[in-house]
């Protein structure tokens, strides 16, 4: 069951509901007794699921409409923030960093606006960690406490890399300006059914890979350590969530196979050397492992 903060706190926001990971939450969270608001851009997007309507409500919310994101807030003591490119920009290109921050700082706006939120749970992406120019420099391994450099990834065209950065140092800055409690994900690569080539996370992943940093993460996983974070009274800042680190020439293969189902794949997403059979995993995910040792999903 949900821990009782107060009076509203079994009553959660998942904005965008649409996607894989915003439906799975929504299911899970049902599941772990919540009452849930589940906030779409388009009614026809939610593949929608069969639940009591008292405790399953959706709205209608465009993250570029602010008093659509205070009626979907309303009431909940959590919102789960998963941003899916609007139908009219489906892609990741130069122009979508934009896209990106505009949405995240009204959704964050939106929940200091509401009294009753407690906790902000806020999904990016380990783009938004791995891309900097010192990075095959570097002492220590790549954690919670870096991140990417957006003029890098402006010049090499890594857009989600740049996307995923601008978007959550906007809503951090903005959640610690207005006193949101907020906590951010960091995850790798969502190996799911959509997974494709023209996954914009895929975009340099030779060098991650070459780097030791490509990783990945399953579903479950990721579900689970978004519920824990919110449910965790002591989580804090900036989570990196994989479950699996490509690092040998056969993780490199299936991954190709994965994002191109096909006999024989032309070419591989990854510039990768058979003669090379183990490269040296330089990021980790520690503090997420440890706060979810208890956790019981």
């Amino acid at each position: 069951m949900a821990p009782s903060f107060h009076q509203t706190s079994n009553t959660v926001c998942v904005m965008d509901a649409s996607g894989q990971l915003g439906t799975s939450l929504v299911h899970r969270l049902l599941q772990r007794g919540y009452i849930v608001h589940a906030s779409v851009q388009s009614h026809a997007q939610f593949n929608g699921i069969s639940a009591d309507p008292n405790r399953l409500k959706i709205f209608r919310s465009d993250p570029f409409d602010y008093h659509s994101i205070i009626d979907a807030l309303r009431g909940c003591s959590g919102l789960f923030y998963v941003f899916e490119p609007p139908q009219d920009q489906p892609n990741y290109d130069e122009y979508i960093a934009d896209v990106e921050v505009r949405a995240a700082h009204n959704v964050v706006e939106a929940c200091a606006q509401t009294e009753s939120i407690d906790k902000v749970v806020f999904t990016s992406s380990a783009t938004a960690v791995v891309w900097r120019e010192d990075r095959k420099s570097m002492e220590y391994d790549l954690d919670e406490k870096h991140w990417s450099d957006v003029n890098f990834c402006r010049k090499f065209k890594l857009w989600h890399g740049m996307s995923k950065t601008m978007a959550e140092r906007t809503a951090w800055a903005l959640a610690m300006d207005r006193g949101v409690n907020m906590v951010s994900i960091n995850a790798g690569l969502l190996m799911d059914g959509d997974l494709c080539i023209k996954n914009p996370y895929l975009r340099g992943a030779a060098e991650m890979y070459e780097d030791g940093v490509l990783v990945t993460v399953d579903l479950p996983i990721l579900v689970d350590t978004h519920i824990c974070v919110y449910e965790h009274v002591s989580s804090y800042g900036r989570y990196l969530c994989f479950n699996h680190v490509i690092n040998t020439h056969n993780d490199a293969v299936q991954l190709a196979h994965k994002a191109m189902p096909m006999p024989t794949p032309p070419s591989l997403p990854l510039s990768c050397d058979p003669g090379k059979d183990f490269i040296r995993q330089r990021i980790t995910n520690k503090k997420l492992n440890k706060l979810m040792v208890n956790f019981v999903g």
